[in-house]
């Protein structure tokens, strides 16, 4: 046996690109993308890919250079994260949502070397590129245009901006070689994506992410949540959050169909689900809660599996939308993870239980996937794992594939988030329950300790998920002189109430629903809730307002 070692034909490095080689020849005739009235099929989507990797590659983009897309989900972004790493490149999709000055940050911290730009986010893009230092090269720009978007008549025409652009995505299309050899990677380690963590703090970081990994979660993710060949895909997820759970690389494998959407709309939502017989689509709580709420929001002629992330849902904001007729799936994964690591397996004689149990019970992270090495909640102290009480809290630990290379330009963090011990800490407290399924309480940073104790402000949310007039709430500390914190409930409400509830009426139904000391003392009512893109919300924001507010002159018992 000891003779018997690894050898080129059993030793090549994994990537996700092949992927799309594979689609081609088994579901060639079928359908890849659909977007408005256009509508591509595999082998077309791959040749596209081809030709447009090999235009890149003209513009003396080599391996490891970073490309850079500024887009919603329409057939060009979908493409891109097959034909940048076909040039050996490293894709960077940017967040839609950021502000110029953190744009103009990352484009010079990434050292993007071209930029694929939607065209009405042209002059967001011209802004940022503006910011740059006088000496320093600027990033060649490539415009995407959009029967969509150009039937807006406030956004600048083409002929008006395209001096700044080197070139035109359909035309780098056309132009470029069908039969182009992409460039694969040196070893499997090579980076393919760098993304930026999504925006809930103030200081967003570089995170690099390699073919193995993005190889390993997405065949994962496809086994786990059980997604069958040819199935329907519909993009409410961004694709530039984390690459959308690296699922455009997981329908690529199983030739599923990718049905394009330039931006969230309920209404839009439920009949593209009609009409072109949607099976999957992901998105994080939010994104449930909206649906549920939505006006044609009448039960579905037949199951949509939902996989939803990025955030503990509501068990009550669960029930409604399985109400609907959609099958959810809860998972937990980070930028980090490439895409989702744990997953809340579900258990056939659950079947049985009550409603409201099944939700609960489906509210919880889960179980590790099966790429994944391991998974641990661990004390903060002892860094032992905690006892699978479902009430003794630590730091939620990971061990797998997926995991980044580290952050870019940034050893100290890395040093820090990845321990020597093989352990990936990930800033998310939460608890183990007896049967090895993990549930999270609170990001670490989001835990309140009022008057000593250690405050969850995920459970004060769902209990104010549970009120029939709150549409959306999120909890944060707000200082006090005498606990040090208390819980501060920012809310939105539904629309059409009759009347609205006051902030007493608000603390008055927690009371009797929650121990006194996680009773919010302060309820702020809100229009609109800060979120990231992805429908985070975005707790550094509110705890800047609570801070703001100062201690009460009075606390509330």
């Amino acid at each position: 046996m000891e003779d018997l070692k690894p050898r080129p034909a059993n030793s090549f490095p994994l990537t996700p690109i092949g992927f799309i080689e594979r689609a081609a020849i088994i579901y060639g005739d079928s359908t890849s993308i659909i977007y408005n009235s256009t509508t591509y099929t595999w082998s077309e989507t791959h040749r596209r890919c081809l030709q447009l990797a090999s235009s890149i590659s003209s513009f003396g983009i080599q391996r490891g250079h970073v490309v850079s897309v500024f887009a919603p989900n329409t057939p060009a972004m979908y493409e891109l994260h097959f034909a940048v790493p076909m040039a050996g490149a490293i894709l960077n999709t940017i967040n839609l949502r950021l502000d110029t000055r953190t744009i103009s940050i990352l484009l010079r911290h990434s050292e993007s070397k071209l930029i694929f730009v939607d065209q009405p986010s042209c002059a967001l893009i011209f802004d940022a590129l503006a910011l740059f230092p006088p000496d320093m090269k600027r990033p060649l720009l490539v415009l995407i245009t959009d029967d969509t978007a150009e039937q807006d008549s406030s956004l600048p025409s083409v002929v008006s901006i395209r001096d700044n652009f080197v070139d035109s995505y359909e035309n780098m299309v056309k132009s470029g070689d069908s039969k182009f050899q992409w460039i694969r990677p040196l070893s499997e380690w090579d980076p393919i994506v760098l993304n930026y963590t999504s925006g809930t703090t103030s200081a967003p970081k570089g995170v690099v992410n390699c073919h193995r990994g993005v190889f390993t979660v997405a065949l994962d993710s496809i086994l786990e949540w059980g997604v069958p060949k040819q199935s329907v895909y519909l993009w409410t997820l961004p694709m530039f959050h984390g690459n959308g759970w690296s699922f455009p690389w997981g329908i690529a494998a199983v030739g599923g169909t990718n049905v394009c959407i330039r931006k969230f709309d309920s209404r839009l939502i439920f009949s593209l689900i009609r009409r072109h017989h949607v099976t999957h689509l992901c998105g994080a709580p939010v994104v449930l809660n909206m649906l549920t709420n939505s006006p044609d929001n009448l039960p579905l002629d037949r199951p949509v599996k939902i996989l939803t992330a990025g955030a503990p849902p509501p068990a009550s904001v669960l029930l409604r939308t399985e109400s609907l007729g959609f099958v959810v799936t809860h998972g937990y994964g980070l930028t980090e993870s490439a895409g989702t690591i744990i997953c809340c397996s579900w258990k056939s004689e659950w079947n049985q239980l009550p409603a409201i149990e099944q939700a609960r019970l489906k509210a919880r992270q889960g179980v590790r996937m099966l790429a994944v090495e391991a998974v641990d909640v661990l004390d903060p102290e002892t860094r032992k794992s905690v006892k699978r009480d479902g009430a003794s809290i630590g730091e939620i630990v990971v061990r797998g594939p997926s995991l980044m290379l580290g952050y870019l330009k940034d050893t100290e963090a890395t040093s820090k988030a990845m321990s020597e011990d093989g352990w990936f800490f990930t800033g998310d407290v939460g608890v183990m329950h007896p049967d090895g399924y993990i549930e999270i309480k609170d990001r670490s940073k989001d835990v309140i300790i009022s008057g000593g104790e250690n405050l969850s402000s995920v459970e004060v949310e769902s209990v104010l998920y549970m009120n029939p007039m709150v549409n959306e709430a999120a909890v944060v500390a707000r200082p006090d002189e005498f606990w040090g914190e208390t819980p501060c409930a920012f809310i939105s409400l539904k629309e059409g109430l009759s009347r609205k509830p006051t902030e007493e009426e608000i603390i008055e139904y927690c009371k009797g629903k929650l121990p006194k000391f996680m009773v919010p003392k302060t309820v702020i009512f809100m229009t609109e809730m800060p979120k990231t893109a992805t429908g985070k919300f975005q707790k550094f924001v509110l705890r800047q307002k609570a801070k703001s507010l100062g201690p009460p002159q009075k606390s509330r018992l």
